[in-house]
């Protein structure tokens, strides 16, 4: 049984999946992909559809590529889901970009279901207060910045794949090519990708001056 969670943007192959295997009274969920938004629905519709007699949850999260503030709720779904049942309920093998996230968000990555005791009141003018607001910070810092980078990918991939078939480069090339263009023309890596793509479409636009004489100096450097 599986749950396609939500619909990926171009070029995005990381949509989630959920696995589930049921031995006995307990079934295993394997989720592969992205935890984003809708992550919680569909675990939800999983967790439905599990087969009468299931008497215990375990998620297999190695699968996970990427994380973000949805992750928590998809936790917290199945974290109800055991409270509800009144059935044990278990996620481990956290690793990459998602241990990272659960590491900033304070929670314990070994238990992240385990909910502490309610800790003594700390005014909020303590440092305490103010390291936790700063952990938050860093965290929708991190999530905005890789959200930023996915959005970015599809087109940086299509300008590769233009420099590779219009220069008879590598992807290591092209790659370098437009890094180098990006940092050369002190403009963002998806804007020069954007321009290149553009360049090569019906109208052929060509890109911007500065931008044509950075891939220029690129690709000297290069050696090509």
């Amino acid at each position: 049984m599986a749950s396609a969670a939500y619909a990926p943007l171009p070029g995005r192959p990381n949509a989630l999946v959920i696995e589930s295997h049921v031995e006995g009274d307990r079934a295993v969920l394997a989720p592969r992909g992205e935890l984003v938004r809708g992550c919680a629905d569909d675990l939800a519709e999983t967790l439905v559809a599990l087969p009468y007699g299931v008497r215990k949850v375990e998620l297999d999260m190695s699968g996970v590529v990427f994380m973000d503030t949805a992750g928590l709720q998809f936790l917290e779904t199945l974290a109800d889901h055991g409270h509800r049942h009144d059935m044990p309920v278990a996620i481990a093998n956290w690793g990459g970009q998602p241990l990272r996230i659960m590491e900033l968000a304070g929670l314990d990555t070994t238990d992240p279901l385990h909910t502490p005791a309610p800790a003594p009141h700390v005014p909020e003018s303590s440092a305490v207060a103010l390291e936790r607001a700063e952990q938050l910070r860093l965290l929708q810092d991190e999530v905005e910045q890789l959200r930023q980078a996915l959005a970015s990918r599809p087109v940086i991939d299509q300008a590769r794949g233009i420099l590779m078939a219009t220069h008879s480069c590598t992807s290591d090339e092209a790659w370098t090519i437009l890094r180098q263009t990006s940092q050369l023309s002190n403009t963002k890596l998806r804007t020069v990708a954007a321009a290149v793509t553009a360049s090569t479409g019906s109208d052929g636009t060509p890109p911007p001056e500065e931008i044509r004489n950075a891939l220029r100096r690129a690709f000297v450097q290069l050696g090509r």
